[in-house]
């Protein structure tokens, strides 16, 4: 947690990404966390509007990396999180949880995939359908680096999500170091364009992704083979991915790997602001948040191309033509946001 602190330190003081005010007289105060990718976004966006123009609240949004985030929130600087990958923190969660600093509110989307990529012609041509079928100079050399020559490039995870570092221990486990680099694309939105330009100059791609997105509904991505999901495996990995995150690389120790599990997505509170019981209207709008997987991947769709890169206006597109969301809170809160839509 030291670390983490650090971090988090250097973190706020390099210029951490802060949104929005509302009334100077709201009645509530919530601060969201927020992450650098696009299915988080909308969550945040859909709950804050819904914070402001239905309970009145004051909304506090900030938004950076996996670990700066997860570490406000286990520190109390942060209040609720929409969108967590539970799977890719099991043992931060579970210590937090045991400290009693977190509680969890249940499941935000109740299916999302992550793995390995190659584009369906290459895949194809090359037959490459396990992470085994990788592992050739000549293959590699169809997803040349050019900033390391002699290896190929897998673009994978940002650096600061923790599936950058599973990645890492993966391409070891994997025997992919050898012949690929676990290339960080700086930002959610450069590893889109990656995956996009590859495929509009009709190029080679051999990248990281996930479920839900909307650039899934536009590429034709075949997901490599890796084995099978084991518990116990994956328990053992992420013990080694957690003391590289703290300590380095360098400290990597012999593990196993498996895929990644189809896993649900969750949400999260400070114990500060879950006990405070001024707050039980929000948490239990929090607890009530859910939306399927393929409505998540429609938002996604409407926010890349026709809301002109506009969260705000993805929340309302979401909010102005579904009515699943008026479950989720009292009528007269409800009666507030479609006035405020």
């Amino acid at each position: 947690m030291k670390f983490l602190k650090n971090l988090l330190l250097s973190f706020v003081f390099a210029g951490i990404m802060t949104l929005g005010t509302t009334s100077a007289n709201a009645a509530c105060k919530v601060h969201l966390g927020d992450f650098d990718w696009d299915s988080a976004n909308v969550h945040t966006a859909i709950a804050s509007f819904i914070i402001e123009k239905g309970y009145g609240c004051e909304v506090q949004v900030t938004k950076g990396s996996t670990t700066p985030i997860m570490a406000a929130l286990f520190d109390q600087q942060i209040d609720i999180i929409t969108e967590v990958w539970r799977d890719n923190l099991v043992q931060l969660i579970e210590d937090n949880l045991s400290k009693g600093t977190i509680i969890e509110l249940g499941v935000n989307t109740p299916s999302s995939t992550q793995g390995f990529y190659v584009d369906k012609p290459t895949s194809d041509k090359y037959n490459l359908k396990h992470v085994d079928d990788m592992k050739s100079a000549e293959i590699a050399k169809l997803f040349a680096d050019p900033e390391a020559p002699g290896k190929g490039r897998m673009t994978s995870c940002i650096s600061g999500w923790t599936c950058y570092t599973i990645n890492l221990v993966k391409h070891k486990v994997y025997g992919l170091d050898e012949f690929y680099t676990n290339f960080d694309p700086g930002s959610g939105g450069a590893l889109d364009a990656a995956i996009a330009g590859a495929f509009k100059k009709k190029k080679p791609v051999f990248s990281y992704y996930w479920t839900p997105t909307g650039l899934m509904g536009k590429v034709d991505l075949v997901k490599l083979e890796e084995p099978k999901y084991d518990q116990a495996c994956w328990d053992k990995m992420t013990k080694v991915v957690e003391d590289i995150k703290a300590n380095g690389p360098d400290v990597y120790k012999p593990t196993c790997a498996c895929e990644y599990v189809n896993m649900s997505l969750t949400k999260a509170a400070s114990t500060k602001f879950a006990n405070d019981a001024a707050n039980k209207p929000i948490l239990d709008f929090i607890k009530n948040y859910t939306l399927p997987t393929a409505t998540v991947n429609k938002s996604l769709a409407f926010y890349m191309d026709e809301s002109d890169g506009d969260m705000v206006a993805t929340a309302k597109n979401f909010l102005s033509n579904n009515n699943m969301w008026e479950k989720w809170v009292p009528g007269d809160v409800a009666k507030k946001v479609k006035a405020a839509l």
